[in-house]
């Protein structure tokens, strides 16, 4: 039943915390399974970039060695791995948030995103890593597994089930970084954005104003993420293709300029959009169900009507 002011619950309530996780949930999952195309792509140009020199070659290269369905190896992995994996993100984030804001009252605001961020990422890529190091596979190397189903068990039975987590650390290299990041510039962006360029209150603006917001957080925080973790999104590749045994042989056979920008291009193609797609669906789910939109401990608007 709803509450009197239109929402289903309470803020900061057990059943908020559950409607943040099912809206992590949705909006990781479905726009990380539309754009397996691009991430296969991206995957293999990491890991053989040789033959994928270029988006344009290593589509044509796909699709003539493979067939359309080559561009959708891997999507199950995507879809349900990055679906948990938001689902504890945007969750725990925000349960981290009102924890740590309520603890370290006198912390500014950007320690506190940052530490909640990291501490929602550690666990939200425990719950990826065996997925991504299926769905690696199963998108570069064609005869390994048709997808989760068969991929599973095979992993087991030749790695066991330290295979699933090779890739844990370089994971946290990659995301956590990201993570933080991305909320912490999307949480100031959101704040910028209502004190000098809408110059009203949150709750004085329109629900599209409001998801407008979001949207332009959204991808600024994506852009500046991106950037930073793409050092540790190459070695992952590395890693889980048997290209290297550890982090620093990796980063010796890519070598430290490639480091940056091999596949840069097509993560930014890939990442802008979807962590603003994310942004939006997370919020939209929020606005549905009654809920204010993501941004700040607080509203910060001081001399704003």
């Amino acid at each position: 039943m709803r509450a009197v002011d239109g929402r289903v619950c309470e803020e900061f309530s057990p059943a908020y915390y559950g409607v943040c996780t099912m809206g992590g949930m949705f909006s990781a999952g479905t726009t990380h399974l539309a754009i397996t195309p691009l991430d296969v792509l991206k995957v293999n140009m990491q890991v053989n970039p040789i033959k994928y020199n270029s988006m344009y070659s290593g589509l044509n290269i796909l699709l003539r060695e493979g067939g359309p369905s080559a561009l959708w190896r891997g999507w199950a992995g995507k879809f349900l791995g990055y679906g948990v994996q938001g689902g504890f993100k945007f969750g725990l984030y925000e349960y981290f948030k009102k924890l740590y804001s309520d603890v370290l009252v006198d912390q500014n605001r950007s320690f506190i995103y940052f530490i909640s961020s990291a501490s929602a990422q550690v666990f939200a890529d425990v719950a990826l890593c065996p997925f991504e190091a299926v769905k690696v596979r199963v998108q570069t190397q064609p005869n390994f597994a048709k997808g989760l189903g068969d991929g599973f068990p095979k992993l087991y039975a030749t790695e066991g089930l330290s295979g699933f987590y090779k890739g844990l650390v370089p994971l946290w290299c990659r995301n956590l970084p990201f993570s933080t990041i991305m909320f912490t510039t999307f949480e100031h962006s959101v704040d910028f954005l209502y004190c000098n360029v809408i110059q009203k209150r949150k709750e004085n603006c329109s629900k599209a104003q409001q998801l407008g917001v979001t949207c332009v957080a959204g991808y600024a925080s994506g852009a500046v993420g991106i950037l930073i973790s793409n050092p540790a999104d190459n070695i992952v590749a590395s890693l889980y293709n048997k290209k290297a045994d550890n982090v620093m042989q990796a980063v010796k056979n890519i070598g430290l300029a490639n480091l940056f920008t091999r596949s840069l291009p097509i993560r930014i193609t890939l990442v802008g959009p979807v962590v603003t797609l994310q942004w939006l669906f997370y919020d939209a789910i929020k606005v549905l169900t009654g809920l204010p939109t993501s941004g700040g401990l607080e509203n910060h608007l001081e001399g704003v009507n």
